[in-house]
């Protein structure tokens, strides 16, 4: 069984697309869902996968675990691989380090371009929109220690030559995370990455 993990902030719709892909495989599971914030969104949608929460956080509070400890729980529960979906903490280098090629993120436009510090959400199709570019997309990548800097796995483009808003992009751009993200899970538990000169290739 693969294992994957899946840490979110938000309402968790990347995430009910993972669960409603993998919820009765035989070969890919989701044992947790992880966030910074007390009750997102996201844990409702594990409720309803019976799929158990965890809180995380930098520093110890009250009901979240650090990083450290959440490292321990994923190396004795042998998780595969950790996916970041719509996660707005960056993630400790130390975290990076233990985990190297073995973190996600899926980023709502064509990385390079409107990446970095800052640029979640509704700000990265505000800046695609006021661009004037015509094609946005999806991207994903591995986590390094620097925002939206890690290999491209995989990308998809869409056309947004009529939206009128920046909420339009977001509408169209997510139909295209929620079909990207599951495929390339699928293929990385499918042992299909190699990378060739630098790049990531999906064989």
């Amino acid at each position: 069984m693969f294992k994957i993990v899946v840490f979110a902030s938000g309402s968790g719709s990347n995430l009910r697309s993972l669960l409603n892909e993998f919820d009765k495989s035989k070969d890919i599971r989701v044992d947790f869902v992880i966030s910074d914030k007390i009750h997102p969104g996201a844990f409702d949608v594990a409720a309803e996968y019976s799929v158990p929460v965890l809180n995380v956080a930098e520093t110890g509070k009250p009901g979240f675990l650090t990083y450290d400890a959440l490292a321990s729980v994923f190396t004795e529960k042998n998780i595969n691989l950790i996916v970041l979906a719509g996660f707005l903490k960056k993630i400790p280098d130390s975290f990076v380090r233990t985990f190297r090629s073995r973190i996600i993120n899926i980023h709502p436009a064509l990385l390079p371009g409107f990446g970095g510090a800052g640029m979640y959400g509704i700000r990265v199709h505000r800046a695609v929109f006021e661009s004037g570019v015509k094609i946005s997309g999806a991207t994903i990548h591995f986590v390094d220690e620097y925002y939206d800097h890690g290999k491209i796995i995989a990308q998809a483009a869409v056309d947004i030559k009529d939206a009128l808003s920046p909420e339009d992009i977001a509408g169209l751009v997510l139909k295209t995370e929620h079909k990207l993200l599951p495929e390339t899970v699928r293929k990385i538990a499918a042992g299909k990455l190699k990378e060739i000169d630098n790049r990531i290739i999906i064989l």
